[in-house]
């Protein structure tokens, strides 16, 4: 119970923070000097990365690349450049649920062929994917309710959030503002 209220609270700071223009990523990105560093782990590659991508008020290329190719296409092995906002948008996730644990990466970049290919084996994959574009992810928190987490990201205000409560993670991307369940 105390956990569920630590969460609420912290979803409504965050709520709160958004309405007052300091919750969108690129003020966040802005206005704070702060080192961000994202912890990840891709669940197909076993790879893992701690990685600063923000210091002094600007992006890191070192981090950033290494973000990059942690959530790379693990299918085709290849790698695109992430469009920075979602990894802001990753590391407010990061934080508001102060987890110790990395954000578990379930798909980032896909090449085209390999979205094709997901297509074709699943109803739920978007013929023109963020994904192939470097402007999606698909992530989990261990020990944090996907609920929660999907919560959290609708809370943000940024771009689209999907909700895939049996498949155990949620979609979070830089699109236009939208939100679906599957």
């Amino acid at each position: 119970m105390l956990q569920r209220r630590n969460f609420l609270k912290q979803a409504a700071c965050l709520g709160a923070a958004s309405i007052a223009g300091l919750g969108s990523s690129r003020a966040f990105a802005q206005g704070q000097q702060e080192e961000r560093t994202l912890r990840l782990y891709n669940i197909h590659t076993g790879e893992f990365s701690n990685s600063t991508f923000w210091a002094n008020g600007r992006y890191l290329d070192d981090g950033v690349e290494s973000l990059d190719i942690l959530v790379r296409d693990h299918r085709r092995d290849q790698v695109m450049a992430m469009q920075r906002e979602l990894y802001q948008n990753m590391y407010q996730l990061q934080q508001l649920f102060g987890s110790h644990e990395p954000l578990y990466v379930i798909s980032g970049y896909r090449a085209p062929e390999s979205n094709a290919s997901l297509r074709y084996a699943s109803s739920g994959v978007a013929e023109h994917s963020l994904h192939m574009q470097g402007r999606a992810i698909d992530i989990r928190i261990p020990g944090v309710s996907h609920r929660h987490l999907h919560r959290a990201a609708l809370a943000m205000g940024n771009g689209g959030v999907g909700y895939y409560p049996k498949s155990g993670f949620i979609h979070i991307d830089t699109g236009r503002t939208r939100h679906w369940t599957a």
